[in-house]
């Protein structure tokens, strides 16, 4: 068995076009239903304003599986902490031994949820896509700038954060990367010119209407992981033209379908729901037009764990 440390992986590992395809097979291998995905086991610590999720999935073919162990204590940054931690334990999918742990601290969720925000816009935003509205400015905000500038030809951002502090200071940080960036002081300023849309927030509380949205846009909602946090309207989703989450039964549960309370498996919704797995296995086009409007909800998946997991353990091998 071997031990990996955060400083081992992150040097071996970034947000580059060969992860994105390790993680891209592993939605595909889902939609294909070549993966074997049990559902999340999660756990609040509510005193501790903290949760525990545990993922996994084996993907038919693969040599490994991993479990994930991944914490949230949102209080962390009081106490000059960061907010997300956790490690991966990597078996082989042959004899059940365990072959490495990942101490990565979250560094491998991190990465593997940007590209999942890259995945989905690489699929269902318009290739034209230059200008992109974040709300939130949390690692998690500026990692997927850096995740989408691995499929489109991003030139511009504008921002919204509930602390006018944190968006300018985000600003600044993707400025010194060449990008122009805007702070606005409303959601639907923010959103006003955009071509893609991420929600990257912790918000218990839906902070993007149908309102919000020009024509055209996509939206990757990415905050929503857990019963209790909404980004979304109901609104937002009855607006979209095509509705795609990474899972249903877990968007149904953590995401933005539970505004729905008939949108259960088999459950009627006034419309239809694709996942993304789906979509990267069958080249499906969602998008028909220029005007079509795309949302996708992603809640994060035990396949893009392993799928991380083992391209990140072949990398530092």
């Amino acid at each position: 068995m071997q031990l990996f440390d955060r400083a081992a992986i992150s040097e071996a590992v970034t947000l580059d076009q060969d992860a994105l395809a390790a993680v891209e097979a592993g939605f595909a291998a889902l939609g294909r239903g070549e993966a074997v995905q049990p559902p999340i086991l999660s756990m609040s610590i509510e005193e501790a304003n903290g949760e525990v999720d545990v993922k996994t999935a084996h993907i038919r073919g693969f040599s490994r599986f991993a479990i994930k162990v991944s914490s949230g204590f949102f209080d962390n940054p009081k106490q000059g902490l960061a907010s997300l931690n956790g490690l991966m334990m990597v078996f082989s999918a042959h004899t059940g031994l365990v072959e490495a742990v990942l101490f990565d601290e979250g560094y491998l969720t991190m990465l593997r949820t940007a590209l999942a925000g890259a995945i989905a816009a690489k699929h269902l935003s318009r290739e034209d896509s230059r200008r992109v509205t974040v709300l939130g400015a949390g690692e998690q905000a500026e990692r997927q700038i850096e995740a989408l500038r691995l499929v489109r030809d991003i030139e511009a951002v504008d921002v919204w954060a509930r602390r006018s502090e944190a968006a300018q200071e985000y600003a600044e940080r993707l400025r010194a990367k060449g990008l122009s960036v805007s702070v606005h002081d409303s959601v639907r300023a923010a959103c006003a010119k955009a071509d893609i849309i991420v929600t990257a927030t912790s918000s218990h509380e839906p902070i993007l209407t149908a309102a919000d949205l020009p024509e055209g846009v996509h939206v990757t909602a990415m905050g929503a992981d857990s019963p209790h946090k909404r980004e979304l309207e109901a609104s937002v989703l009855t607006r979209a033209d095509a509705f795609v989450c990474d899972s249903r039964p877990q968007s149904v549960k953590n995401g933005e379908l539970k505004a729905f309370a008939d949108g259960g498996e088999g459950g009627e919704l006034p419309f239809k729901v694709f996942e993304l797995g789906s979509v990267v296995a069958q080249g499906l086009r969602l998008r028909l037009s220029p005007a079509t409007i795309t949302v996708c909800d992603l809640t994060g998946t035990g396949v893009q764990d392993t799928a991380i997991a083992d391209f990140a353990l072949r990398r530092l091998v």
